[in-house]
Parts: structure tokens; sequence; C-alpha cells
């Protein structure tokens, strides 16, 4: 490895001077402005510096190597060596890019890497999107008359198994008569216990009672007042934990209680803590974590570790009407083994919401399709 600093006018001058004492097939490693000295500081002058370096063994005898009798600029050993590690580091690294990409692509039948493609789009996790095509691959090369609507049908069906494998969709144990919802500000916590509280009401003729713990927003047991008063049932507010065991023996009574807790910010895991203070988590509750559908993967495993440390049974995925990108869907049961129990797909109080189903969450994965 050769390394060299040449300084020059501008680049084109720079590259013709490399070209006569590397070669063709020198490469440029760095380049900068530096300042000329002058008689006055307005007389400065800037010139480009730029370091190029040529792989002699890679030239080989095929590229003369030009040479002159002026020595290099002198440089430090230890920058030369720093220089020539760098070079073979990103070596390696486009090396490994490139096999890597290779190995992905290599052999896929143009409708598995249009599938994949789509996969990619609706923002699947690569270890599910990586699962979902070695499947493909293995029913294609299978199949004596496989085509584009034979890859999605079996993209459905695998997504489908893998989320039955995750946990179980759909609401939880209705013998579980506590039903608590807990997640970040933002989700649709309230909106989306109203909308069950209604259907158990309207459509299963079921007694409910609400009991809120979220007394830090503003307007917050107001919200929730306003849902208790149309649905003409009780509401009690619980500012500890005493008054949440207290409310929960008042209501007894009820078939089901719906449980409201504050929605604050997840990076502070205080708030969690404080869940575990204000709320006696046991066997007879079911805690649903709500999350937003709009929000980033990387977000959402975030929450959800916040939460892990209290017992969550199942997941509600807001919003789904909000978002064209609806790979988390997948995402977070196929990484966490929890099953999605919920999806809300607008603001409308009770119908805009609809019991998790892995055939219907599959479809609109692969369609991209979710405006229903």
């Amino acid at each position: 490895m050769k390394v060299k600093k040449f300084t020059a006018s501008s680049m084109p001058e720079a590259m013709e001077k490399i070209r006569k004492e590397l070669g063709e097939r020198a490469v440029i490693l760095h380049s900068k402005p530096v300042h000329t000295n002058g008689v006055l500081r307005f007389l400065k002058k800037t010139k480009l510096e730029v370091i190029a370096a040529l792989d002699e063994q890679q030239a080989g005898s095929s590229q003369p190597v030009h040479r002159t009798a002026v020595s290099p600029p002198p440089m430090k050993e230890n920058n030369t060596h720093t220089l020539e590690k760098e070079v073979r580091e990103l070596k390696a690294m486009i090396a490994s890019i490139q096999q890597r990409e290779e190995s992905t692509k290599k052999g896929y039948p143009a409708p598995v890497q249009a599938m994949d493609q789509h996969l990619k789009e609706q923002e699947v996790a690569e270890s599910v999107r990586l699962r979902v095509i070695k499947e493909l691959l293995a029913k294609w090369y299978k199949s004596k008359d496989a085509n584009d609507e034979f890859v999605k049908q079996w993209t459905k069906e695998c997504i489908t198994q893998l989320l039955n494998e995750a946990s179980e969709c759909g609401p939880s144990d209705s013998s579980k008569r506590i039903i608590n919802l807990v997640g970040p500000t933002g989700v649709g916590k309230t909106t989306t216990m109203a909308k069950l509280a209604a259907f158990y009401q309207l459509e299963q003729s079921k007694s409910i009672a609400f009991i809120t713990t979220d007394t830090y927003r503003i307007g917050a047991v107001e919200q929730l007042k306003t849902y208790a008063d149309i649905l003409n049932v009780p509401m009690k507010v619980a500012y500890s934990l005493e008054d949440f065991q207290q409310a929960r023996q008042e209501l007894k009574d009820r078939d089901y209680i719906f449980v409201d807790s504050a929605g604050r910010n997840f990076r502070n895991p205080l708030y969690v803590e404080e869940l575990q203070k204000m709320i006696d988590f046991d066997e007879g509750m079911a805690t649903y974590l709500v999350l937003s559908l709009t929000s980033r993967y990387q977000d959402m495993k975030n929450i959800y570790k916040q939460f892990s440390i209290i017992p969550i049974e199942k997941f509600i995925f807001t919003k789904i009407d909000e978002t064209s990108y609806v790979g988390n869907l997948i995402n977070l049961p196929a990484k966490t083994n929890i099953g999605a129990a919920y999806i809300t797909n607008g603001q409308s109080v009770p119908d805009d919401i609809e019991a998790a189903d892995p055939k219907k969450m599959s479809e609109w994965i692969t369609e991209g399709d979710n405006d229903e």
C-alpha cells in the first residue's frame, strides 16, 4: 500500500498529479482545503490537499506505477499505519455488505423478491421477514406452477401461522372481570376503554363500571365521566392503592370493571413503578398494553420493556386508520410471544374497534390495504 499527499489549486489538477504519480488505480482517501502562506493576510491562497493511495498488489504488473524523484511530504509512520488500517477495514466492510446482499438475493424468484420488498416497505422486522422468505422459497421450489398469487397466499398463511405461534389473538379469558388498560400518553387508552365498555354493555348486555387512576392529565377524569354519563354507569376515581381497592370492592356486583391509567412518558421507569403503587394487579385482572401503530418499532420495543415489570396479558393496537405501514402488527407479537386482543380503526365509540384476528392482520400486512 502506497499512500501520498498532494497539493493542488483544484481537484482536476490534483487528480492529474495522482495519475502521474500513482496511476489510474489510485483511490482518493481524503481531501481538504488548506491556506498557503502569503506576504500579507490578504494575499493568502487556498489550495486543495488530497491524500491518495495505491494498493500495489492489486495494481499488478499490468498497471505501471509512475514514480518521480521527488520525495513525498514527510508523514509520521503512525499516521501511515492508521490510514492503511482504515483502508483495510473499509474494504472488509464493503466486501461483507456485498456478500450479504448477494446471499440475500441469490436465487430469489422475481415474485419472492417483490414480496420481500413489500414486507420491507410495510416495516416488517428483518427477523420476521427472513422467516417468511425462507418459507416462501421452500414452497416455491416445491411447486410446479407457482406465481405471484401463490406467493401472496403463502405469505398470508405464513404470517397467520407466526401470529398464532406467538400467542392466541383476541380478547382475554372472559372470567377476568377487571380489564386494565396501560400505555404511554397519546395512544388513545381512554377512548379505547370507552369503546370496549360500550360493546360489553350494548352488545353483550353486561353491567360495567369505570375506575380511573389518571389524575395527572388535565381533563382526563372529566373525559371518562362523560362516557360514564352517556352509558349511565358508575365511575370511581382512585388516588392511591387503598382508593383502588375500595372502589373495586364497591363495584364487585358489576360484571366488568374497566380501569384507566395515566398516560405518562414511557422513558421514565418511575411511571410504571407508580402504576404498581396505584393498581392491585392480580389473577382476576386482564392488563392490556395499548400501543399506537403510528409508532416506530424501536419505540414500541422500548415501551414494552418499561411495562414488562407488570403482567401484560395482551396488546391493543390503535390508530390503524392513521398509518399505511402495519408491519408492527406482527413485529411485537413475534418478538414477545404476546398476542393482540383488539385493533382500533377510528374515533367512533363504540364502532371503531374489532377483536384481533390473525387472518385479517396477515391480509393487512400482505395486501397493504387497511382502509376498511
